[in-house]
């Protein structure tokens, strides 16, 4: 590539992104002397896997003969015999600890899966290069992750250069592979991860954009927890050896819902989450704790019930009532009452959500379909990572277990 300026690239699976992309650092710090080189990624595994590649350039070049090194490489940091300098390092959840480089390139891998809030700390350290020195740039690559977010806006940014590219079209990926992948896959995942399309399921529940926009905050600790402050935990219990079992904790002020904190744990006894939600409890002090009571949730509301009393709650998916302490309310809860009124509370603003990469996932993979029925059409929710997801729409509902109505009637 030779363009010279902004460019963001998404790409399915395996098209040799990053071998293209590690070639055009490389090839930048070799033709501007003294220049900053920054390479960014969600995790350090993935920005080392590409700055890996970087200094794969450069060792062909030493094999060859030629003085390129300064110093000995490390695993996060080059520096060339021209003082041009390569770092990597993750982004993480905020970019704090990346703060304070000047940089003269800024390369972000697996660039739709980085937090929102990195880009705020990110960006400004090319501000002074690119008026300096008339650079600055940023090189964007990715596979999609739904629409929405920095990555996806980049595509309709005229200061952007944009490339696409199909696995379909890599000659490298045999075509038998694609073919059953494409049948493993659903369209939508098909989709992103191979043909490298922006792709919202039609039928998706929750938006990805509305999803990152409700991503308000990236980190939350119990210190933190504010005066007349109430807690709530959503719990979506798993079969042993199954899902993963799934506890949400919801913070509600006024009107006001904040998801802070998500927890999951996998092929743990019965025995085991119940002592967990105890522990948790003993920490947080839940005004409600609602439980999908639904088969190996039966067991667990029980004995929690006769551990914390009323403050347990059971909301059953797939009835058309609410148990507690044994009694039958007459008032009937469905699975899409608990998920429009989680829906409601983010497309009102009333809903914050932390910026967590598993609840984003679960989230996003909810969709939803319309069956016949009698006398109406019913709708059918379903997920195949919906764990987090199910314990959160449990935590919102305490807006209605404390009769709060904060909707507008039309």
């Amino acid at each position: 590539m030779a363009h010279e300026g902004n460019l963001t690239i998404r790409a399915g699976r395996q098209v040799g992104k990053s071998e293209v992309i590690s070639a055009k650092a490389a090839q930048f710090a070799r033709q501007h002397p003294g220049t900053v080189t920054l390479i960014i990624a969600a995790s350090q595994r993935q920005s080392s896997l590409l700055f890996e590649k970087v200094r794969g350039n450069f060792d062909r070049l030493v094999d060859k003969g030629e003085d390129i090194y300064a110093a000995p490489p490390t695993l996060t940091r080059i520096v060339l015999e021209n003082g041009s300098k390569i770092y990597s390092l993750p982004a993480g959840r905020t970019g704090y600890f990346i703060r304070g480089f000047t940089i003269d390139l800024l390369i972000a891998d697996e660039a739709a899966y980085i937090p929102e809030e990195v880009w705020k700390a990110v960006i400004p350290m090319i501000a002074v290069s690119r008026q300096v020195r008339g650079m600055g740039f940023i090189i964007l690559l990715s596979t999609p992750f739904g629409k929405g977010g920095y990555f996806y806006d980049s595509f309709h940014d005229d200061d952007f250069r944009q490339f696409h590219v199909s696995s379909e079209d890599c000659p490298r990926i045999p075509k038998a592979f694609l073919k059953k992948e494409q049948s493993r896959l659903t369209k939508a995942e098909y989709m992103q991860e191979y043909l490298g399309e922006f792709t919202d399921e039609w039928n998706q529940f929750f938006s990805t954009d509305l999803i990152k926009s409700c991503m308000k905050f990236i980190s939350w600790s119990i210190e933190e927890r504010k005066p007349g402050a109430r807690y709530y935990l959503g719990v979506d219990i798993a079969r042993y050896g199954g899902d993963e079992n799934a506890f949400v904790i919801c913070e509600l002020i006024k009107t006001n819902l904040k998801i802070v904190k998500c927890i999951t744990t996998a092929r743990v006894s019965t025995t085991d989450t119940i002592g967990r939600i105890i522990k948790i409890d003993s920490l947080y002090k839940f005004n409600k704790i609602f439980i999908d009571s639904t088969g190996v949730g039966g067991p667990v509301l029980d004995v929690l019930q006769e551990k914390l009393g009323r403050k347990v709650m059971g909301l059953e998916n797939a009835s058309r009532r609410v148990q507690v302490q044994g009694e039958e309310k007459k008032r009937g809860i469905l699975k899409e009452d608990l998920y429009s009124n989680a829906l409601m509370l983010m497309e009102t603003g009333k809903l914050q959500l932390i910026n967590d990469l598993g609840l984003l996932k679960s989230l996003k993979s909810i969709t939803y379909e319309y069956t016949a029925g009698k006398t109406h059409r019913n709708i059918k929710i379903f997920g195949d990572y919906s764990h987090l997801t199910e314990a959160m729409v449990r935590a919102c509902w305490c807006i209605k277990e404390r009769g709060l109505d904060i909707f507008i009637k039309f």
